[in-house]
């Protein structure tokens, strides 16, 4: 027999969100490795029972993290793919540094949470089959010569490559892969 689970606090609640928030916020300043239930709760000026109130184990903490990362990325998503020129577009979504830092953290993470790791995975999942269609649509003859499924996959590990290396400090050869890829991009958009 399982033991019943614990009450969890309401998704909606103020005090619910200043702890994704503070979560958020000791993951991108001070790492993964900080974000202990009592760094947060401080971050947020709470007490850590209240925490476990709303989260039961940490894993159930950083998933909640990663679902609201994923939402704004979801929606940062659909702007692009509905963008009248969709691959310049998705290529510009993929290259943006908003949430790079905490991006790598949940990378990280997700190495030694299988919780974590089955969340990004579902998600990459649902935002691959929405950034291939689009791309079908946008490629539309042309579908032939560059298949959809690895132009999206393209345009996801060179843009995740150059903010990467960006983070870094690396950045040789950045502008000018940036320019020959927007231009190709951009001959690829044009009517045939």
């Amino acid at each position: 027999m399982t033991a019943p689970r614990r009450r969890v606090g309401a998704e909606n609640s103020a005090t619910r969100t200043a702890i994704l928030e503070a979560t958020e916020q000791v993951l991108v300043e001070e790492g993964y490795a900080a974000a202990s239930t009592r760094r947060v709760a401080a971050r947020a000026g709470l007490k850590p029972s209240l925490v476990h109130y709303y989260f039961p184990t940490t894993d159930d903490l950083l998933v909640a993290v990663y679902r609201r990362s994923a939402e704004w990325a979801n929606e940062e998503l659909e702007k692009a793919l509905a963008d009248p020129d969709p691959l310049l577009a998705l290529w510009r979504y993929t290259i943006d540094t908003t949430r790079t830092a905490l991006m790598i953290e949940f990378i990280a993470m997700a190495a030694h949470r299988p919780s974590l790791r089955e969340a990004m995975s579902e998600h990459a999942g649902q935002t691959h089959a929405l950034q291939v269609a689009a791309v079908e649509r946008a490629l539309g003859e042309r579908a032939k010569e560059v298949p959809p499924v690895v132009l999206v996959a393209v345009i996801s590990a060179l843009g995740r490559s150059l903010v990467m290396e960006s983070g870094m400090g690396t950045g040789y050869g950045h502008a000018e892969a940036r320019e020959w890829f927007e231009d190709w991009l951009r001959r690829k958009s044009a009517p045939a």
